[in-house]
């Protein structure tokens, strides 16, 4: 196949390097998860007529660790095999 003559012309196969890019792309992911906090709001209120009463509240909550952790460690795993395909 034409993938096996790559390598022995220095070019790697693309989908490996794309492994790399990928794992590296989720474990930066992950640290960010863990102290960027994720905004969001709500409107609650009433309309009479043409009169609008309401309030509009504002919160930040974080990603759960567990869902960062998955993240910092499939991205390793990731560029790890994405690392090991160019040796």
């Amino acid at each position: 196949m034409i993938s096996d003559a790559l390598p022995a012309f220095g070019i790697q196969d693309p989908l490996m390097k794309n492994l790399l890019y990928i794992g590296m792309l989720l474990v930066v992911l992950g640290i960010a998860s863990l102290v960027i906090p994720i905004p969001s709001s709500e409107k609650q209120g009433i309309k009479i007529g043409d009169t609008n009463i309401g309030v509009q509240t504002t919160h930040s909550e974080k990603v759960s660790p567990l869902v960062s952790a998955v993240l910092i460690a499939g991205g390793i795993v990731l560029a790890i095999a994405g690392n090991r395909a160019k040796a």
